[in-house]
């Protein structure tokens, strides 16, 4: 029997309406992103190619990567990827998936003068102090995760990206175990309050619990960062918190308690009060 041949627009959109049926958001644009990858094509080489006709052997795996995303696999995890800072990096369930908001610490890392020592903790995945050493080709950086599985993926990704040497990885409880004083210090610490992740949509429910649980009122890591990162400052240093939503004020104050300056909350793109910036007096 000859196989049935479908058109690329055709499949398309066929993928699409299922995933929209499954409840994914942006399911056209999920089902660009999944066929590229199966034909190893840039998502917007597909619209040069509508009339291209596919059969069974190409549609097959197809298939099995929108089954999965309409469980809730998420896009990142399936494609192995994720893109940040217009860099693409690894993904996948050792580490928490980079969020787009969380370019703005790059950016606003990168605003500071006279910056030669930086040091991200929780790192994850490693796109902040990879995203930075690729942006700050002097500055010396080390990064701490707690999680041995975050770290190897931050040490594949540096390597990928040609900064393995440049980037000192500790697994660590926030602080290295090293000596040190650091010009920067950033942070995208778990915030989410452990009684609201069970309520978060099915696919933050992939990320690791470690990378989300901040505690009763999610801020136990960062309530625990701000002494620690004062004694590691150097004198004018910054301190950068990615935050979550509603916690701008109380963050503040912990910052005022240990006698930091300059605190300020900055919203990201949508306006939400995201970052806390403030420096050691």
């Amino acid at each position: 029997m000859a196989t049935t041949m479908m058109s690329l627009l055709e499949v398309l959109k066929g993928a699409s309406e299922f995933l929209g049926k499954q409840g994914v958001e942006s399911p056209r644009l999920n089902a660009e992103h999944l066929l590229a990858h199966v034909m190893g094509l840039k998502r917007m080489d597909l619209y040069l190619q509508f009339d291209r006709p596919l059969g069974e052997t190409e549609r097959a795996p197809l298939r099995d990567l929108i089954r999965k995303r309409g469980t809730g696999i998420p896009l990142q995890h399936l494609l192995g990827t994720v893109e940040f800072c217009g860099r693409t990096f690894k993904s996948d369930a050792r580490a928490l998936i980079p969020r787009p908001e969380t370019e703005q610490v790059v950016e606003r890392a990168l605003t500071y003068a006279g910056v030669s020592s930086i040091l991200d903790v929780a790192t994850g995945s490693g796109v902040i102090p990879i995203s930075l050493a690729l942006k700050l080709p002097d500055a010396t950086i080390t990064a701490t995760d707690i999680s041995p599985e975050d770290l190897s993926i931050a040490r594949e990704n540096a390597v990928l990206l040609e900064v393995d040497v440049r980037i000192a990885f500790h697994e660590a409880d926030l602080m290295p175990p090293t000596e040190g004083q650091y010009d920067l210090i950033t942070a995208n610490l778990p915030y989410i309050p452990t009684d609201e992740i069970p309520t978060l949509s099915r696919e933050v429910q992939y990320d690791p619990l470690l990378a989300l649980d901040g505690g009763p009122e999610g801020l136990d890591l960062i309530h625990r960062l701000a002494p620690l990162a004062m004694e590691r400052l150097t004198p004018g240093g910054h301190l950068l918190l990615e935050i979550g939503i509603d916690q701008s004020e109380q963050v503040m104050e912990s910052l005022k308690r240990h006698n930091y300056r300059d605190i300020a909350a900055l919203p990201d793109y949508q306006g939400v009060l995201r970052f806390i910036e403030a420096a050691k007096g």
